[in-house]
């Protein structure tokens, strides 16, 4: 079994100080054996997947950096990436999907079905793999030469599984360059990994059970518990990819690198076309770049731009996992964006009290945020739409007596996040990272660290997007 949030605290604080004990030119190699350990812990065969995507896209660069077979190389790369994903992750639902229409046709035929495992991340290190590779072919970076090193980019521990997905031209200069241990970035990057140990220990653990109660028997549950559980998974999902990405940034800077941000207050959006701008954000403009932009994007016709839109929501759906849920809600925020743009177009309005207007803007966002991430946790489209239905008629109770104060702990933790995004996103929070508050950072750390002690559910499963 790969590392959970708790045995990756005695992985990590070993690696960072063989990292900054160690001589420069042995540094690297220490944390490229310390990534495939990482991750060899999960199922060791699967380290030879990540290891033919890096070998497969740094020969496939190099060639086209030589500026002969580009097109073929590029081909060649794409299809044997792509191939192992589609393999792993969508194969079975393809076949089925064929079965299903098949059968609709009155034609009866046996598809076989694979039983592999899914490898953890294997799409956030193909993602990221595929990224460099297409950089390289249009020429905004130059091939890395160092095949070590480029291994090393693409299974770089703290964001192997989950991410960001990071850019070649960002993190991989990194990796040549020499870091000197730094006071500042070692507070800021433990506070940040406390950070994401609340928001996965404290809020997405702890919500989890009302969650997986009400949506793996929404049969047996009302409108108004599926409301809530609706409500408490947005926030789940969230804390836990949130808390793996500040984790996962917070380890790297210990160790003197800088990962992208990946979330940026993403419930004080104002609109869905801004939500988008702050959740997921590696992902999101992995899509812009590589699949939004070269359909054309916005410079096109009207109707062509809201295909471009479609189609990349569609395809990042998709990208969430093989089930219908994900591509339905991928159509979703996809048909929202598009419903958005008419309205600035030919609706435009504004309340007359801006900041009733903005805060009216926000909770309309997060209604439907709260809406697309219900069906995104459904288990089946079926599922999807009887909660619709009850949640259109909210009746009966919303819970017994026994469940009030394990919610009550769940909305004071949750109302204590959305206070420190509320200081975050007014900037009130950037103090506390200046030389001259070194100290306050510790102290403030500390009382988080309390808190985990308090109320973290210490029994914690693996992060949600290990799966994906």
């Amino acid at each position: 079994m790969l590392f959970n949030s708790l045995q990756f605290l005695v992985f990590f604080p070993l690696v960072v100080l063989l990292y900054w004990i160690m001589p420069h030119k042995w540094r690297n190699p220490m944390l490229l054996i310390a990534s495939y350990y990482f991750y060899m812990n999960w199922e060791p065969v699967y380290a030879l997947l990540i290891l033919l995507s890096s070998a497969t896209t740094y020969g496939c660069a190099l060639v086209i950096g030589n500026g002969k077979y580009r097109k073929t190389s590029l081909a060649l790369c794409l299809i044997i990436n792509f191939g192992i994903l589609f393999l792993y992750k969508y194969a079975n639902f393809f076949n089925a999907t064929v079965t299903d229409l098949l059968s609709l046709a009155g034609i009866k035929m046996y598809v076989p079905q694979f039983t592999l495992l899914l490898p953890v991340g294997i799409s956030f290190y193909t993602f990221q793999a595929i990224g460099y590779m297409l950089d390289v072919y249009r020429g905004t970076i130059k091939p890395e030469r160092n095949f070590f090193t480029y291994a090393l980019f693409v299974s770089f521990f703290p964001q192997l599984v989950a991410g960001p997905i990071e850019r070649a031209k960002n993190l991989l200069p990194q990796f040549h360059e020499t870091h000197r241990f730094s006071t500042q970035a070692l507070m800021a990057g433990l506070n940040m990994m406390v950070w994401g140990y609340f928001m996965k220990l404290c809020i997405a653990e702890n919500v989890a059970p009302y969650v997986d109660a009400v949506f793996n028997n929404i049969d047996m549950h009302n409108g108004k518990s599926i409301w809530l559980a609706s409500f408490f998974f947005a926030f789940q999902i969230f804390c836990d990819f949130g808390g793996y990405s500040l984790i996962a940034i917070g380890a790297a800077k210990c160790m003197g690198f800088t990962l992208m941000q990946n979330f940026r207050q993403p419930y004080l959006a104002r609109d869905v076309k801004d939500v988008w701008r702050r959740w997921h954000i590696s992902l999101t403009t992995w899509f812009t770049d590589y699949v939004y932009k070269p359909l054309g994007g916005s410079r096109c016709s009207q109707a062509k731009h809201h295909r471009n839109i479609m189609i990349t929501f569609l395809t990042s759906g998709l990208w969430h996992g093989a089930a219908w849920t994900f591509v339905v809600w991928g159509g979703y925020f996809g048909l929202l964006q598009v419903l958005l743009i008419l309205k600035q177009k030919y609706l435009p309005f504004r309340l007359p009290w801006r900041r009733v207007g903005v805060f009216f803007s926000m909770l309309l966002t997060f209604l439907a945020w709260v809406l697309g991430f219900m069906v995104f946790r459904a288990n089946s489209l079926r599922d999807a739409a009887t909660a619709l239905t009850k949640m259109a008629h909210p009746e009966g109770m919303l819970f017994n007596g026994e469940g009030k104060p394990a919610i009550a702990l769940s909305l004071l933790l949750i109302a204590l996040l959305m206070a420190r995004e509320i200081r975050n996103e007014r900037g009130w929070g950037i103090a506390l990272t200046s030389n001259k508050n070194v100290y306050v950072s510790a102290i403030s750390t500390a009382v988080l660290v309390i808190v985990i002690l308090l109320c973290a559910h210490f029994q914690s499963g693996q992060f949600i997007y290990f799966q994906f």
